[in-house]
């Protein structure tokens, strides 16, 4: 079983199309794991039907029994966050500001206060319409704790996949650098960066690369909309040969992209042409080098 994993130092890159459309050609022979949890939209093109949900408790926060609490206001004086306001003469709560530290719980004299598991949000295993397996979830407004939910998501899938007897797990992760990103990346056997030919893009293709680095694993990179600035392009390809990256494939701009987007499609579905070759081409170099 080898473990895929599709990131991006920025957002709009093309790094969920690519991971959908790769998906699409891996079929049943991968389960694929959306670790995007904070802004999961891989849903939109792999159709999935939900066949298993469960919340995902991560962190705790503070809750007033308002039948014990003599509003004394100790525990409003003593919180750092502002994380308990009065409303309608009562002591609350508010979610948002608390950071669960439980000291309200420890200065209350009436034991009015309890730290309860804090739902963050649900985990999905759901069927595609191409009939592989996708394990996804979505993050709570306004929670914390993505990296936790990614790995909740990354070893469901990977228990799935020993369970199934799959070649490939599939990983769409976050962009940036941040916790999820880390999460996802935890146990990869390879790592595809997609980038684009901008400033920001190469900037961020070279600070994700340094956590990827870190971590030791192996690398290539696909470079999307490669023609709409070939000196950055070139300056893309030479930080590549530098750092000992494969070179999987350069995609021209296209607006069957979003075509493709707009239709509920992954590109390989949509276009017929060079565009949908160069994907499976592409796929086909990514299960070579997997592999090595």
């Amino acid at each position: 079983m080898k473990e895929i994993v599709i990131i991006s130092g920025k957002g709009g890159t093309g790094k969920t199309s690519y991971t959908a459309s790769i998906s699409v050609l891996a079929g049943k022979d991968a389960i694929v794991a959306d670790c995007d949890v904070d802004a999961a939209d891989m849903h939109l093109l792999m159709k999935p039907v939900v066949e298993k949900s469960e919340n995902f408790y991560s962190g705790v926060v503070a809750e007033i029994d308002p039948d014990k609490c003599t509003n004394c206001g100790i525990c409003t004086e003593k919180c750092r966050f502002n994380a308990i306001p009065v409303i309608n003469d009562q002591h609350i709560i508010s979610s948002l500001n608390c950071e669960g530290c439980g000291y309200c719980e420890k200065v209350c004299p009436v034991e009015a206060i309890q730290m309860n598991e804090m739902n963050v949000g649900d985990w999905y295993i759901s069927n595609t319409k191409v009939d592989n397996t996708m394990v996804h979830a979505r993050l709570g407004i306004g929670a914390e704790n993505s990296g936790k939910l990614v790995a909740k998501v990354k070893n469901e899938a990977k228990q799935l996949a020993e369970e199934t007897n799959k070649h490939y797990i599939i990983v769409d992760g976050s962009p940036g650098i941040g916790c999820p990103v880390v999460s996802s990346l935890s146990g990869a056997n390879y790592v595809v960066l997609v980038t684009e030919p901008s400033v920001s893009g190469l900037h961020d293709l070279k600070r994700v690369y340094e956590l990827v680095d870190k971590f030791n694993l192996k690398a290539g990179c696909i470079i999307n909309k490669s023609d709409i600035n070939p000196e950055v392009t070139n300056e893309i390809l030479d930080f590549l040969k530098k750092e000992s990256i494969e070179h999987i494939v350069s995609l021209p701009y296209n607006e069957n992209f979003t075509k493709a987007m707009t239709n509920g499609q992954t590109i390989v579905e949509y276009d017929q042409g060079e565009l949908r070759d160069a994907i499976v081409q592409s796929w086909e170099k990514v299960k070579e080098l997997v592999e090595e």
